[in-house]
């Protein structure tokens, strides 16, 4: 019987980890891929307080590091399913492991959904992002584009139109699922460029991204755009098959919690990209874990 099994090794449940170690409680780590999550398709992490530049491979295995000093169970297992009692959680994995809790931590992430365009995921980290925030830095006073059409997309491009060069916002369709304000804002700034009705039909590569080709979906007309780089908003998807039915979400899948990382299941926390919140970047997700780590280690003094 564990006091507390985490779901996901990203930086929210390496540090919600952290936190409880270090409150002496008896813990497991669970995650199916390699330590970091969504870290590992960063090449360059320029945005950590107290970091000035680090490599996102690096700091995944920075925090592991730190963990190691400890003693803890660190298991790679993809968890299945788990089971609320009257006194602990039951946890099944996709090998047939079963795991015992007191309390249950979900840091188990979300997933960008790929465009699906050329080279997407071979050039994710070297010319291709989903997160402008972590990325747009790297591309001060160069073009780019932007793939979507809903709020993200918008926000995005507005965003990067303050430092980069240009940016070529290309969407399938000639309306968007964006709030007018955001269109119109960014119809109202010069060095944002509408593509309308148009996809990217191709990707150019050399050692980074080069370029797009894009299509016009109703004249079958093609354009070269010389960019150099790509960022991606289709939406997201949590990694949350797993979880309880009667743990509460939102519309989009999205796990409810409240500001100390409580959801509707005592006993059962969340941390980072798969609970609702507006933010995702990895300072935001060491903070939930941090929060929730010391929720649970509260609510095992209290039960």
């Amino acid at each position: 019987m564990y006091d507390s099994v985490i779901v996901g090794a990203g930086p929210a449940g390496m540090s919600a980890a952290l936190y409880l170690v270090r409150f002496g409680r008896n813990i497991a780590l669970v995650e199916s891929m390699t330590p970091g999550g969504q870290v590992l398709l960063t090449s360059e992490v320029e945005n950590i307080p107290s970091i000035k530049e680090i490599k996102g491979y690096e700091l995944a295995d920075s925090m592991k590091a730190q963990l190691d000093a400890y003693s803890y169970d660190y298991i790679t297992e993809q968890v299945t399913s788990i089971e609320k009692t009257s006194s602990h959680f039951i946890l099944h994995t996709a090998n047939g492991k079963t795991l015992l809790a007191k309390t249950v931590i979900i840091a188990s992430g979300a997933r960008y959904k790929r465009a699906g365009i050329p080279n997407e995921v071979e050039f994710t980290g070297k010319g291709i992002s989903y997160c402008a925030l972590c990325d747009g830095n790297f591309y001060r006073n160069l073009p780019v584009a932007v793939v979507g059409g809903g709020n993200s997309a918008l926000e995005e491009a507005l965003y990067l139109a303050r430092i980069v060069k240009e940016v070529h916002l290309i969407h399938r369709r000639d309306s968007f699922k964006a709030a007018r304000i955001y269109v119109d804002k960014a119809k109202a700034l010069p060095n944002i460029i509408f593509h309308t009705d148009s996809v990217v039909e191709d990707v150019l590569v050399e050692d980074m991204v080069k370029g797009a080709i894009i299509k016009n979906t109703k004249t079958g007309a093609t354009e070269k755009l010389n960019v150099e780089g790509i960022f991606i908003y289709v939406g997201m998807q949590p990694n949350t098959e797993f979880i309880p039915q009667e743990l509460e979400r939102d519309a989009s899948g999205f796990i409810v919690a409240g500001l100390e990382m409580e959801t509707n299941i005592p006993g059962l926390y969340v941390a980072g990209d798969v609970r609702v919140k507006q933010y995702r970047q990895i300072a935001t997700a060491m903070g939930d874990g941090v929060t929730a780590g010391c929720s649970a280690n509260h609510y095992l003094e209290n039960e």
